[in-house]
C-alpha cells in the first residue's frame, strides 16, 4: 500500500491525529485530534461499583488486595475499597469471583492469529500424519482456493527427526500450490505446485538471510529458512482489508476470552493501520493494541501513522519492529559459535551488522521504539552493539527501546542489557515450549545464558512477557504458570527446568501487567486498577496467590472481560 492509498484509506481525521502526533510530539494533542475526528459517543451510563470480589493490582511495586472497586462513567477507576455507593449506582456482584488487572501480552502476532481462524491450523498436531490429515480435509473443504496457506507445524514435536518436506505435502495435494509454515514463523514447506508457481529450482540461489534447504543433488526439498520464504510468500494471493478486518476481529474475540485486554502486535503493516483506527472509530475495537510497524510500513508511512494514543487509548503506533537473525527450532537464529547439533552452521543474519545500525538510527531519528527480534547470542550482541552505537551518535529519546525475545545471551552481554537500558521483551512459553529442543541446538554452557528470566530480573533489566501467539499459547495463564513454575501443563519437568531461573507469581503478574504497559509508554493508564487508570480487568475462577490443592495456574478459567468498564466478553456464570 502506498502512502497515498494509506491516506486516502485512513481518512482525513486519522491522517490529522497522525500528523499531530508526529509533530507535536504530543500524547494529549494525539488524543485530542483523535477524539475530534471520530463520530460523537453515545452517552455512557453512570458510575459502576464492583463489589464483592477478591480482587488484585500491584501498587508501589507491591501486590494490594481489595474488595471493591469504583469505576467512573468513562471506565476509569475512581477508588477502591470504596465507603457506602450512592443510591441508584449501577453494582456488578462478583460473587467471591477473582478480580485481576487486565492482562497484556507484550508481544504477540494480531494478523497470524486471526489467519488461524480461515486458513490451515497445524498448531497442536503430534504427527506428521496429523497434519496431513488436516491438510487433506482442507483440501476437501476449499477446493476454490487458489493456493492452500497453513501454519503451525513442529518436526520437533512430531519426533519426525527430519523436516518435512514437498513430497509429504505432494503425496496429499499435487494439484494446486500449498504453503505451510513453521510455528515459529521461521521456516516454511512447499509442494512442488508451490516451487514450481514461484520459480525455485535448483538454480535458485539463496537469498541474503535465508536458506534453500537442498537435498544430495542440490534440488530443493521445499523448505525455505528464514528470508527464504520471502520467494513464497511474495507470491501468495494479497489480502483484502476485509480479510484484514476478520482476522483482527477473530484474534480479539479469541484474546478476550483468555482475559488478554491490551496486546503489543508484533509487525503491522499500512493496511492493518487502517483497519485498527476504523475499527476504534466503530467502537468494535474490544482490545487494545499497541501496533509495532513493520519496517517496510515505517518508511512508507511512519510519519503519517504515528500516535501515542488513538480512541482513548485503545490503539498506540510508535514502534517499529524489525529482524536480526531466524529460531533455535529451524537453526536460523545466530549464534556467536555452531550448533551444539548441527557444527555446520551457526544460523542467519538477516540483516548485516551495518545495515541493522543505520536502520536503527533512522527509526530513532523517526521518534519511534525501536523493537528488534534477536535469538541467538550472535543476534542479541549484533543488536545491542547498533543500539550502542546509535546512542552514542544520536541519544535514544528516551523511547525505552526494546530486544524481543532475547533467549540466548552471552554472559558478558547480560549487563549491557541493563547499562544501556534496553527492554528485555520475553516470552515464558518459550523456555518450556524449547526444553525438549534448546539444550541439544546450544549445549550445556550457552543454555545457561539462556531464557534468563531472574537473571535479567536481578540486576533491574525491565522484563515484560509475551506469548509470542501463534507461535505459542496465547492464553497468559500459560504463561504465568511457565513464568513460576518453568514445567508445561504436565507438571515436567518435576521442580522445573533451570528453576534457578524463574520468576515469583507477583513478578509474574507484574510481567503481564505493569511492565508491558511501562514498555509500551502507557503506565500513565495502563497496567494497574489505581485511581485515574483504565478500568480494564479480569473476573476469574482461580486465585493465582492461593491456589487449591491440586490446581495449576494454567487451569484458570476467564469468567468475564472488561476494558474501559465495559464488558466486552462473558464466559461463564460469576
Amino acid at each position: 500500500m502506498s502512502r497515498a492509498q494509506f491516506l486516502q484509506l485512513a481518512g482525513a481525521g486519522a491522517a490529522a491525529v497522525a500528523v499531530s502526533g508526529a509533530f507535536a510530539g504530543s500524547a494529549s494533542a494525539a488524543s485530542s485530534a483523535s477524539a475530534a475526528s471520530r463520530p460523537a459517543k453515545a452517552e455512557r451510563p453512570g458510575p459502576l461499583l464492583v463489589d464483592n470480589v477478591r480482587g488484585y493490582t500491584l501498587a508501589r511495586g507491591k501486590l494490594r488486595r481489595f474488595s471493591r472497586m469504583l469505576l467512573t462513567p468513562e471506565g476509569r477507576v475512581a477508588a477502591l475499597d470504596v465507603g457506602a455507593a450512592p443510591k441508584g449506582i449501577r453494582r456488578l456482584d462478583g460473587r467471591g469471583r477473582v478480580l485481576l488487572p487486565g492482562l497484556h501480552d507484550a508481544h504477540g502476532h494480531l494478523w497470524g492469529l486471526g489467519a488461524l481462524a480461515v486458513e490451515l491450523n497445524l498448531v497442536g498436531t503430534r504427527s506428521l500424519k496429523e497434519a496431513m490429515d488436516r491438510l487433506a480435509a482442507y483440501d476437501t473443504a476449499h477446493p476454490d482456493d487458489a493456493w492452500i496457506i497453513g501454519r503451525g507445524w513442529n518436526e520437533v514435536v512430531w519426533g519426525l527427526g527430519r523436516l518435512p518436506n514437498a513430497a509429504d505435502l505432494d503425496a496429499v495435494v499435487d494439484d494446486r500450490p500449498v504453503w505451510l509454515g513453521r510455528v515459529d514463523g521461521h521456516a516454511g514447506v512447499a509442494n512442488s505446485a508451490a516451487l514450481k508457481a514461484v520459480g525455485i529450482t535448483a538454480d535458485t540461489p539463496d537469498p541474503d538471510g535465508g536458506r534453500i534447504v537442498r537435498d544430495g543433488a542440490g534440488n530443493a526439498t521445499g523448505v525455505l529458512i528464514d528470508a527464504a520464504q520471502s520467494l513464497v510468500e511474495d507470491k501468495l494471493p494479497e489480502p483484502t482489508l476485509d480479510d484484514v478486518r476478520a482476522r483482527a476481529l477473530a484474534a480479539q474475540k479469541q484474546l478476550g476470552s483468555v482475559g488478554m485486554t491490551s496486546v503489543s502486535e508484533a509487525g503491522t503493516d499500512a493496511s492493518g493501520v487502517v483497519v485498527l483506527r476504523r475499527l476504534a472509530d466503530e467502537g468494535a475495537l474490544t482490545i487494545r493494541v499497541n501496533a509495532f510497524l513493520s519496517y517496510k510500513a515505517f518508511t512508507d508511512i511512519g510519519a503519517d501513522a504515528r500516535t501515542d494514543s488513538y480512541a482513548d487509548d485503545m490503539v498506540r503506533i510508535r514502534t517499529v519492529k524489525q529482524y536480526i537473525d531466524g529460531a533455535l527450532g529451524s537453526h536460523g537464529a545466530a549464534l556467536l559459535a555452531p550448533y551444539a547439533d548441527d557444527p555446520d552452521t551457526s544460523g542467519l543474519l538477516q540483516v548485516e551488522p551495518e545495515e541493522l545500525q543505520r536502520r536503527v538510527e533512522q527509526v530513532v531519528r523517526g521518534g519511534y521504539q525501536s523493537a528488534v527480534h534477536a535469538i541467538g547470542d550472535r543476534g542479541n550482541r549484533v543488536v545491542l552493539d547498533a543500539y550502542e552505537q546509535t546512542f552514542r551518535r544520536v541519544g535514544d529519546a528516551g523511547m525505552r527501546h526494546r530486544i524481543e525475545h532475547v533467549q540466548v545471551l552471552s554472559p558478558e552481554d547480560i549487563p549491557r542489557l541493563r547499562r544501556l537500558g534496553i527492554i528485555a521483551s520475553m516470552q515464558p512459553v518459550h523456555a518450556t515450549d524449547d526444553m525438549n529442543m534448546a539444550e541439544d541446538r546450544i549445549g550445556p554452557e550457552r543454555i545457561k545464558g539462556a531464557y534468563a528470566w531472574r537473571t535479567l530480573l536481578d540486576q533491574g533489566t525491565h522484563l515484560p512477557s509475551g506469548s509470542d501467539f501463534p507461535v505459542s499459547s496465547e492464553n497468559p495463564f500459560d504463561g504465568l504458570h511457565a513464568a513460576v513454575t518453568r514445567t508445561d501443563r504436565d507438571g515436567k519437568p518435576a521442580g522445573g527446568w533451570h528453576p534457578e531461573q524463574a520468576m515469583t507469581p507477583v513478578e509474574a503478574l507484574r510481567s503481564f501487567t505493569v511492565e508491558p504497559a511501562h514498555a509500551a509508554h502507557q503506565e500513565h493508564v495502563l497496567g494497574t486498577l489505581e485511581p485515574g487508570k483504565w478500568g480494564d480487568f479480569v473476573l476469574t475462577d482461580t486465585d493465582p496467590f492461593d491456589l487449591p490443592s491440586g490446581r495449576a495456574v494454567w487451569q484458570t478459567k476467564v469468567l468475564q472481560t472488561w476494558v474501559a468498564g465495559k464488558r466486552v466478553g462473558e464466559y461463564g456464570e460469576l
